[in-house]
């Protein structure tokens, strides 16, 4: 594909940075978000405002959608006034957001009823990922419609594989997911054990990141623990989205997952605390409140 007029539906923490690595690619970009203020920097560097959903979808060859919620997917894709009932035949959609793989499917039907190619390719890596443009993108759909938008992908992410049809990308990430729940119970833990040694955590660091023990959320969330940092790279009530569906979707296929239901009970455990809005390792600050004295 050429240089085709992308829109870019949802600027927040990755958004922003996902958008603007097409500006800088040279690609026109066209935007909207609920609130004008978080596209700022984007119109700055020659992203172009649009009012509505409807007006991307309308003028957008290619489609990028990055929202919180699956409603909020369902809302701007399937909503009267969304993109499939108003964007161009033979449109690209790529929806980036960690959503539900049974919308997923509905959305990728609705979409060849409408002779539009939908794609759902959620993303790991966080806001690190994202301002870098490494994001691991994981995709579900035909196979003729990656390739033809696999170089805007590439402007985002590096590690980028067609996981299978649609859904097969949400599924994926849910495995994602999955293992980083249980995982970040371990980085916590592993600090606070550290410090309650009398050891400089950092130190330790050097020893176990590049071990058996090495991970992306111990090399990367672990020295912002160590910083008391706990600003969202990636939101804590996202989080917890991002279980429920997980949790909804293992015990459809009666899978049994204690881990996983751990981890969601403690980040819940935050959210009443009203730590929600904070980034994923502030599931530190949960357990040593909770530490022996």
């Amino acid at each position: 594909m050429t240089k085709e007029k992308i829109g870019f539906i949802g600027t927040g923490v990755m958004g922003q940075s996902m958008a603007g690595h097409l500006i800088d690619a040279g690609y026109e970009v066209l935007v909207y978000t609920r609130t004008k203020s978080r596209a700022q920097a984007l119109l700055e560097k020659g992203a172009k405002w649009k009012e509505t959903v409807q007006e991307v979808a309308e003028q957008s060859d290619v489609i990028i959608t990055m929202v919180g919620y699956p409603h909020d997917v369902k809302e701007i894709y399937l909503g009267k006034d969304g993109i499939i009932h108003n964007a161009k035949k033979d449109c690209y959609t790529i929806d980036m957001t960690t959503s539900s793989p049974i919308l997923a499917r509905e959305i990728y039907q609705a979409a060849k009823e409408k002779h539009i190619h939908a794609l759902d390719a959620p993303v790991s890596g966080g806001d690190i990922g994202a301002q870098k443009a490494t994001l691991a993108i994981m995709v579900g759909g035909d196979s003729e419609a990656f390739s033809a938008v696999t170089p805007i992908l590439e402007k985002m992410g590096t590690n980028i594989v067609l996981q299978g049809s649609a859904g097969a990308g949400q599924h994926t990430k849910m495995c994602n997911q999955i293992a980083i729940a249980s995982n970040m119970i371990g980085v916590c833990e592993a600090i606070l054990y550290a410090e309650k040694a009398g050891l400089d955590p950092n130190t330790v660091l050097k020893s176990i990141e590049t071990g058996a023990a090495g991970s992306w959320s111990l090399s990367n969330l672990a020295p912002r623990m160590i910083k008391g940092d706990f600003e969202p790279g990636f939101y804590i009530k996202h989080f917890i989205k991002d279980m429920k569906i997980a949790i909804e979707s293992a015990e459809e296929m009666e899978l049994y997952t204690p881990g996983l239901k751990l981890a969601k009970s403690l980040y819940e455990q935050l959210e009443k605390q009203g730590q929600d809005n904070k980034g994923t390792q502030a599931l530190y600050t949960l357990l040593k409140q909770h530490a022996p004295v």
